[in-house]
């Protein structure tokens, strides 16, 4: 009798698995389009994403065979508007996957790394976006400092001079 509650526990626990909750879309997005998802995601819940990018061929009505370096550039933010997975290019045929570390709406945002212009292939212009914005808040951030740090210096002048008239009239010197 034991061995037949096994089995059907068993049985039932594979069932529950298969039956997992899932989801799949299926879209077409332009060379230059960027398409992103919304997604209400629970608290440390792996999700897994499979995707392939194919060229349409409107002559033949169909997809032509993966081409090389035709891929996808994945990015994925959480609920705080943090970058989970650094946005980063894919080859043509793939998966990402990240743990949800809070629970919440979860930003999923694709688009192709091909370009009509060559120049700005393969991710060069995703790199010196991000360095130019890296630097321009460090510049920003140094203006400020050299700013507080002049205004400090004013007060304190300020402040000295005072003293030291004081100091001086007290003394009877001035």
């Amino acid at each position: 009798m034991e061995m037949k509650a096994l089995v059907f526990c068993t049985g039932l626990m594979l069932l529950f698995a298969w039956l997992s909750p899932s989801q799949a879309l299926y879209f077409h997005i332009g060379e230059t389009e960027k398409k992103c998802f919304i997604e209400e995601i629970p608290d440390e819940t792996m999700v897994i994403g499979r995707y392939r990018t194919q060229l349409w061929d409107k002559q033949a009505g169909s997809f032509l065979p993966s081409t090389p370096g035709l891929g996808m550039h994945v990015e994925i933010k959480d609920p705080d508007a943090k970058v989970i997975i650094l946005s980063r290019q894919y080859g043509s045929d793939g998966r990402f996957t990240f743990t949800s570390h809070t629970p919440g709406e979860h930003q999923i945002c694709l688009h192709s790394n091909s370009s009509k212009m060559a120049l700005f292939a393969g991710g060069k212009l995703y790199r010196e976006e991000r360095f130019r914005m890296t630097s321009e808040s460090t510049n920003q951030r140094v203006l400020w400092w050299s700013i507080a740090q002049t205004i400090i210096l004013i007060i304190t002048g300020i402040w000295q001079m005072r003293h030291l008239k004081s100091f001086f009239e007290a003394k009877k010197l001035v």
